[in-house]
C-alpha cells in the first residue's frame, strides 16, 4: 500500500463548485474516509483488519479505538479534554448500513473505548441511545475496559483554566474522528467518537453521537460524518443532509459543500467550524468545511494519504 500525501489547492466561495472531478472515485475496494490527518492511522487499522477477514463493524471500531487511545489527540478518547468540572464526557455512535442498524453514547464517563459501548448498544439492547451513569453502567457490564481520565496532562490544563477563568475553545479544536467505509461487498459503515467542545458545561452533548448530526449511513446511498463546533452541525442535521444530497446525485465532495453553504446562507455567517466527509455507494469520497487545515484521510488497499478539500467558507 502506497503511502501518498493528496492534497487539492484553492479555496471555495459560496456558489462555487467544490468538485473538480479528478480522483474522484476509488476503484479498488475497500475504500475508507475519515476526518483529520490522524484518520489516517485510525483507516489503517481498520483496512488491516478487513484484510485478515475481521468484520466491517470490527473495522469500524478498532479503527477508532487508535484515536481514542491516542493520549495526545486533546479532542477524543482517554487524552480528552475534560468538561468545565474537570470531567471527561465521551461521546461516540456506530451506524451499520444494512438494517439502519444503529448504536450511541453520550457523557459517557471513565470508558476507554465509547465506539465499543456504542456499539454494544446496537447489538445488545432494544434501544439506539445511552447516556450518562445509565451508558457507563451498561459498559462496566459488558466488561469494557475502564480508563483514569483526564490525564495527568489535561488536568494540569484544567487547572490552568480554571484559575484564569477563561474559555480556550479555539485553542482546544474540536477534532472529532468520524470514520466511514464502503467493504468489498458493497456495504457500508460508520462510527464517531469525541471528548467533546474542551471546557463544555456537564451534560452538553454535541453533535458526534446524534444519528443524522455527527453520522449518518444509508445502505442504498453513502455515509456521512462531521466535525466541528457541534451546536452549529446539529441543528441542521448535517451528515443526514449530506447524504439526502448524494441520494439526489449530487457527488460526495460538492453534497458536503452544499451542506456548508445552507447552513452558512442560514446563520448568515461563515465562522461555524463545520466540517464534512462523505462517501457513496459507488466508491466515490469528498469532504469539504470551513475550518483552514481542514483535512479527510482517504485509504484503499492501493493508496493511504491525507487530502485537503476545498474550502467553503
Amino acid at each position: 500500500m502506497a503511502q501518498t500525501t493528496l492534497a487539492a489547492a484553492g479555496g471555495l466561495a459560496l456558489g462555487e463548485r467544490a468538485w473538480s472531478g479528478e480522483g474522484a472515485q476509488s476503484a479498488a475496494r475497500p475504500v475508507l474516509a475519515s476526518t483529520w490527518g490522524f484518520g489516517q492511522q485510525a483507516n489503517e487499522a481498520a483496512l488491516k483488519i478487513m484484510q485478515q477477514g475481521g468484520s466491517t463493524l470490527d473495522a469500524v471500531e478498532q479503527g477508532i479505538w487508535v484515536t481514542e487511545a491516542d493520549l495526545s489527540n486533546s479532542s477524543v478518547g482517554i487524552g480528552g479534554t475534560p468538561n468545565a468540572e474537570g470531567v471527561v464526557q465521551l461521546d461516540a455512535c456506530i451506524m451499520w448500513g444494512p438494517g439502519h442498524k444503529a448504536g450511541s453514547v453520550a457523557a459517557l464517563e471513565g470508558i476507554a473505548h465509547p465506539i465499543s459501548a456504542a456499539r454494544r448498544v446496537m447489538e445488545k439492547t432494544s434501544h439506539v441511545m445511552l447516556v450518562g451513569e445509565g451508558a457507563r453502567q451498561f459498559a462496566l457490564a459488558q466488561g469494557l475496559e475502564t480508563a483514569q481520565m483526564p490525564t495527568e496532562e489535561r488536568r494540569q490544563a484544567w487547572l490552568r483554566w480554571r484559575a484564569e477563568q477563561e474559555e480556550r475553545k479555539k485553542a482546544q479544536g474540536h477534532d472529532t474522528i468520524a470514520l466511514l467505509v464502503l467493504d468489498a461487498e458493497g456495504h457500508l459503515a460508520g462510527g464517531c467518537s469525541t471528548s467533546g467542545r474542551g471546557y463544555k458545561l456537564p451534560g452538553r452533548v454535541g453533535d458526534s453521537p446524534i444519528l443524522g448530526s455527527g453520522l449518518y449511513v444509508d445502505e442504498e446511498v453513502g455515509a456521512a460524518g462531521a466535525t466541528g463546533i457541534g451546536e452549529n452541525i446539529m441543528r441542521y442535521c448535517g451528515s443526514f443532509l449530506a447524504v439526502e444530497y448524494m441520494r439526489q446525485g449530487l457527488h460526495p465532495q460538492e453534497a458536503c459543500a452544499e451542506v456548508v453553504r445552507r447552513i452558512a446562507k442560514s446563520e448568515g455567517r461563515a465562522d461555524l467550524s463545520i466540517n464534512f466527509v462523505a462517501l457513496d455507494k459507488a466508491g466515490r469520497h469528498g469532504a469539504a468545511g470551513t475550518d483552514e487545515g481542514f483535512q479527510y484521510a482517504l485509504t484503499t488497499p492501493e493508496e493511504s494519504g491525507v487530502r485537503t478539500p476545498l474550502r467553503a467558507p
